[in-house]
């Protein structure tokens, strides 16, 4: 794989993740460490002015009106990274630390935080030996960024700390040694720099959109797989309905479908002979599929360009301006786009899940699947003795509910710190989290579609599938049979999920679709 070029402008979310999941080289253009190197400049002439320069020789939050001496500088920055790494709970995956690492260098790089270039070349330096600090899960508010996390991340490259390295877990102090470094000795704004950003929340926010649009293009293929089993129309999918709304997303949804479809006999239409048998249309979580979610890629895409435009900015606080010679103190540092767009992009998996969930019901459901037994019981089973698919549905039922309450908006709260000076926070964090646990539920439930939609596809003697649903389809049964007699459906959709999860499903829809 390539390396990824960083140079605090131009990072697209597939290097994110390239050097997250990929563990692709990353590289640091030569142009942003000069910047780096005149930030730093213009930061110490400000300081041998005897400016007062907030966090650089004051105090922090509720304690910026205490001026620091010279001589305490150092120990003022090496302090506030010690004193607020306070995070709690589970050590945060290695692709979220490494996309935090990732995030973090690339700003610094700006040339607006006044640090030294050796601190990000120590950054990226852990990255590409794959040593990853341990950073607790839980702590941040999100305002002045993710300041215990990033504290966690700037502890290694103090020597404190801990971090994974070839699968354990070791101390800071030798994590740099197998780096071949030494302990950063922290200069005045280094550990401000360091600590104050929106790192966290914007890596979970990246792995987990990745995510999320594998997900969407997984629950495509499980909607056109469904219809098959349906027997449904496929009219309302017509290019000429979603030119009449053209929403985006919309209209992406309903080729995909038409495409994944193409060549299908087991779909009705307008243009088949038998269009006149059954009802003339199909529910709504058949029928308003494109509408619905195709708004969730459209929420996807909102949140794509919030998250490149904030992995491509200064996050931290005061900020330097060499040019003109000032440091200023503002409030970029602050995670409300980032935690609007998030709690945006979990409610958006949410509808997919919903809609999907409805789907399974109604295959389920006598009255609405065109023929097929109760509960698709198949083989030689008989309805009543045998229960078929029925509690996949309460599976599936139980997880959409979960997610319903996990879409309540992280970022409508606001709960005031550092004694009511920083007294209004993001909770970007929360959104963050929320989105990652939204979106690992309704992976879940795609499985169950397609487990569903599958039996009903072998019920019907599987003939006629589209060039996609065939391809789809065979997935699926390579890894579940069809379901002759009652078993436990736990392997069954633990199976498909891990096919969901690693982007099986999703590479399908793309290779047909060609998106």
């Amino acid at each position: 794989m390539a390396p990824v070029t960083i140079d605090g402008s131009h990072l697209t979310l597939e290097q994110v993740l390239e050097v997250a999941r990929d563990s692709a080289q990353t590289l640091i253009a030569q142009g942003a460490l000069t910047r780096t190197a005149n930030g730093r400049k213009a930061l110490e002439k400000l300081m041998n002015e005897e400016d007062v320069i907030y966090g650089v020789n004051t105090g922090f939050g509720a304690l910026a009106n205490f001026r620091i001496p010279n001589q305490d500088l150092k120990k003022l920055q090496t302090n506030l990274v010690r004193s607020h790494a306070a995070s709690v709970g589970n050590p945060l995956p290695s692709d979220v630390v490494r996309a935090m690492m990732l995030l973090r260098a690339n700003t610094l790089l700006k040339g607006n935080s006044g640090i030294r270039p050796e601190v990000v070349k120590n950054i990226v330096r852990l990255l590409n030996k794959r040593i990853h600090p341990r950073v607790p899960e839980k702590g941040s508010v999100g305002a002045s960024g993710d300041l215990s996390p990033l504290s966690h991340l700037a502890l290694v490259l103090i020597g404190e700390g801990q971090a994974e390295y070839r699968g354990k877990w070791i101390s800071g102090k030798n994590a740099l040694q197998a780096s071949g470094r030494i302990p950063l000795e922290l200069e005045a704004k280094e550990g401000l720099a360091l600590n104050n950003g929106t790192q966290q929340m914007a890596a979970m926010g990246c792995l987990c959109l990745h995510d999320a649009y594998e997900l969407l293009a997984t629950f495509e293929a499980a909607l056109s797989l469904s219809l098959e089993a349906l027997t449904g129309w496929v009219d309302a999918f017509d290019q000429r309905i979603q030119r009449l709304r053209p929403h985006p997303g919309q209209h992406t949804v309903a080729e995909h479908v038409r495409q994944l479809l193409n060549g299908s006999t087991m779909v009705r239409s307008i243009q088949h002979s038998h269009s006149s048998e059954g009802r003339p249309q199909d529910p709504y979580s058949f029928r308003c599929a494109p509408q619905v979610m195709g708004s969730s890629k459209d929420a996807f895409d909102f949140a794509r360009r919030i998250l490149e435009v904030e992995m491509n900015s200064a996050t931290d606080n005061p900020l330097v301006f060499p040019a003109d010679g000032d440091c200023i103190s503002g409030g970029n540092f602050h995670g409300q786009p980032v935690a609007m767009g998030l709690d945006l992009m979990g409610l958006a998996i949410s509808y997919l899940a919903n809609i999907s969930e409805r789907r399974i019901s109604a295959l389920l459901d006598t009255s609405l699947n065109n023929g097929l037994p109760p509960f698709l019981v198949g083989g030689r089973s008989k309805p009543g003795v045998s229960s078929g698919l029925m509690a996949v549905q309460y599976t599936a039922t139980s997880l959409v509910a979960e997610n319903k309450l996990l879409t309540h908006p992280a970022s409508s709260d606001s709960i005031p710190t550092s004694g009511n000076f920083e007294d209004f926070v993001s909770m970007g964090p929360g959104a963050a989290h929320k989105a990652r646990a939204i979106l690992e539920n309704s992976q879940y439930v795609a499985s169950i579609e397609l487990l569903v939609a599958a039996q009903g596809v072998d019920l019907r003697r599987a003939k006629g599938l589209g060039i996609g649903t065939k391809r789809i389809f065979h997935a699926i049964r390579q890894r579940v049979p069809e379901l002759a007699e009652d078993r436990s459906s736990h392997e069954d959709i633990e199976a498909i999920r891990t096919v969901v999860r690693d982007g099986g499903i999703a590479k399908i829809v793309s290779q047909i679709t060609g998106s």
